[in-house]
């Protein structure tokens, strides 16, 4: 009987094989999607474009799927040891694919593409998950919760970034909507009979300002004010503001949340406004990343000659730390050669579609599929002696 090592080695040629043969309709997906951002939960075109690749290569496509329009799930194999490989694929408003999404997506069908001729062999069951709505409204907790990762054994996914890290870890994530009414009036004739939402927006900034004094180091409030007020001669009578809000921890945020809330209530009551808050989408929680998975991933983008990969703390959130609290994950960064920028910066958006980007995604495809190589082998029961 064939060895586990020779078995993996084998397995793993033929997988790096099958890649470099789809590897142009990788590249070819993610340069359409980059070219055709779509925001959260309108990604139709990209979950479509990810679909047909995964269809024309004999997976079996639900689409859509989980109750989300632009969610979609794809099998191949019937093995104990199910991976799941998530793909996102939205944009930023008005920036495009400033995070690369569209390399995340072409990764994550590329890894289930090299693995599927080998999912027997393996005792593997691959399911492709397309992930909407990961920059805002949390679409893996809805998926989650909708039962999409559900008999997993390990969740995996790659996100283009100017470095690389393993180990990744990520902050608890809250969003917060803050609306203030007040009341109109012209603003010289009759001032004294408005009430003005934009002061309620302002002192209730500069209390969020105040409050940063007295916050950890690494509890952040970010936010932008969406609207307040229409014309410069009345008083403004609505005012609209986005936030979120981001700790180490789920328990620390709840925290956060109930300071930030009042200090929003302070500015309804100095301006004598009414104020509505509002969560748009549901909590992330912070990533935890499976030691095994890591150690595997690790040992496999060695191989492929990855940078020795860094260690650092939290630096972004993402709803793919709900799913690494309910089944062992990774979610691995690598480095596209964008090092004189970051994520959510334009020139990212530019770096995201350039062939060295491309290459570095091929490579986190291959080393998706390696690393649910290892695990499938290593979870094979020992053969009777």
């Amino acid at each position: 009987m064939t060895d586990g090592t020779k078995l993996d080695d084998d397995v793993k040629a033929g997988v790096r094989a099958r890649l470099d043969e789809v590897a142009p309709e990788l590249v070819a997906l993610s340069r359409r999607i980059h070219a055709h951002p779509e925001t959260a939960f309108e990604e139709h075109r990209a979950a479509e474009w990810c679909t047909e690749l995964l269809r024309a290569h004999g997976l079996t496509v639900t689409a859509p799927a989980y109750g989300l329009p632009t969610a979609f799930a794809a099998t191949v194999g019937s093995g104990p040891v199910t991976v799941a490989l998530a793909c996102e694929y939205d944009a930023l408003p008005g920036m495009g694919h400033a995070c690369g999404h569209n390399l995340i997506a072409a990764a994550g069908v590329g890894a289930a593409l090299a693995l599927a001729p080998f999912v027997d062999e393996l005792g593997l069951t691959v399911r492709v998950l397309g992930t909407p709505a990961e920059e805002s409204g949390g679409g893996k907790v809805l998926l989650l919760d909708a039962g999409a990762f559900d008999g997993v054994d390990a969740a995996m996914m790659i996100h283009p970034c100017p470095f690389d890290v393993a180990d990744f870890h990520s902050y608890a994530m809250g969003s917060l909507e803050v609306t203030y009414a007040g009341k109109s009036a012209h603003a010289a004739m009759n001032p004294q009979d408005g009430r003005n939402a934009a002061d309620a927006l302002t002192v209730a900034q500069v209390a969020l300002g105040l409050l940063r004094q007295h916050l950890p180091a690494d509890w952040k409030i970010h936010g932008i004010t969406t609207s307040a007020g229409s014309a410069l001669n009345a008083i403004p009578d609505h005012a609209h503001a986005a936030y979120a809000l981001r700790t180490p921890s789920a328990p620390e945020l709840r925290a956060l949340r109930a300071r930030v809330e009042d200090c929003f209530r302070a500015g309804a009551l100095a301006a004598g406004c009414e104020l509505a808050l509002a969560q748009p989408s549901p909590d992330y929680l912070d990533f935890r990343s499976d030691p095994e998975l890591v150690a595997l991933w690790t040992a496999n983008a060695r191989a492929l000659g990855r940078p020795e990969p860094e260690v650092r703390g939290p630096f972004a959130s993402t709803d793919m730390g709900n799913v690494s609290h309910a089944v062992p994950s990774i979610h691995p960064v690598l480095d596209i050669g964008a090092s004189s920028c970051g994520p959510h910066q334009p020139e990212f958006t530019a770096a995201a579609a350039t062939a060295a980007a491309e290459r570095t995604m091929l490579e986190g495809a291959l080393s998706l599929a390696w690393t649910a190589t290892d695990l499938s082998i290593r979870r094979r029961p020992a053969p009777p002696r």
